[in-house]
């Protein structure tokens, strides 16, 4: 091995290079843990809501929970990070019915995806949400689908497509109306929910004329 002027010895180049690989190593297997613990989560958390366990998700994710913690410190920061990107989500769709020329057309479609999207989370979103402290709520991407929604409501005013006493606040409330549709299957709440939004649409047109509805579709009529 050679010597330096120092008298130590110096590493050669080939040495050198695998040590950078041993080095870049664990933050590229931290980076693929991290990415595994939100996808596992994000399905865990849709599919039966936001109380299930951390050691469950690290054992779906083959980690240890001492790995999820180091990635998330605690449940809510997992539960903020996985339901990250739902709210950017519903901002592409009012995106996209900003987009349409036909101003009507493009609020229709958007209120449409909006509530079939609602009717599928199977209230888990909003409940993660709601058990989530204020401070680490996604309020900015709220904020930006609230602000898109008012541009949607005000260009579709102006084309009188949309009563003029329709306010933001209608819209929510059909999403929350919308959130609580109970079947039996997915597929039962989508048609349901395609239903809701017909009458939804036609209550707030500037002129309802009646238009003929999506088949409707058995519920449980009991309590929940």
């Amino acid at each position: 091995m050679s010597r330096t002027v120092t008298g130590r010895p110096a590493r050669s180049p080939k040495v050198r290079g695998v040590t950078a690989q041993v080095r870049r190593r664990p933050r590229s297997d931290a980076r693929d843990n991290r990415e595994r613990i939100l996808a596992v989560a994000r399905a865990a958390f849709a599919a039966e809501g936001p109380d299930v366990p951390v050691r469950e998700i690290a054992r779906r994710a083959e980690v240890g929970p001492a790995t999820v913690y180091r990635h998330f410190p605690t449940k809510e920061a997992l539960l903020t990070e996985a339901l990250a990107g739902r709210t950017d989500f519903c901002s592409t769709i009012v995106e996209e019915g900003l987009a349409d020329p036909d101003a009507w057309q493009g609020f229709r479609r958007a209120i449409e995806r909006l509530l079939e999207v609602r009717a599928l989370d199977r209230d888990a979103a909003r409940a993660a949400v709601a058990r989530l402290p204020p401070e680490a709520a996604p309020a900015a991407d709220r904020e930006r689908s609230l602000r898109l929604m008012l541009e949607l409501l005000r260009r579709a005013k102006d084309a009188g497509g949309l009563r003029a006493d329709l306010v933001l606040e209608d819209v929510v409330l059909a999403l929350m109306a919308n959130g609580g549709i109970r079947a039996e299957t997915p597929e039962i709440r989508a048609a349901a929910s395609r239903r809701f939004a017909a009458l939804i649409l036609q209550s707030f047109r500037a002129d309802p004329a009646p238009a003929p509805l999506p088949p409707p579709v058995r519920l449980p009529l009991g309590p929940a």
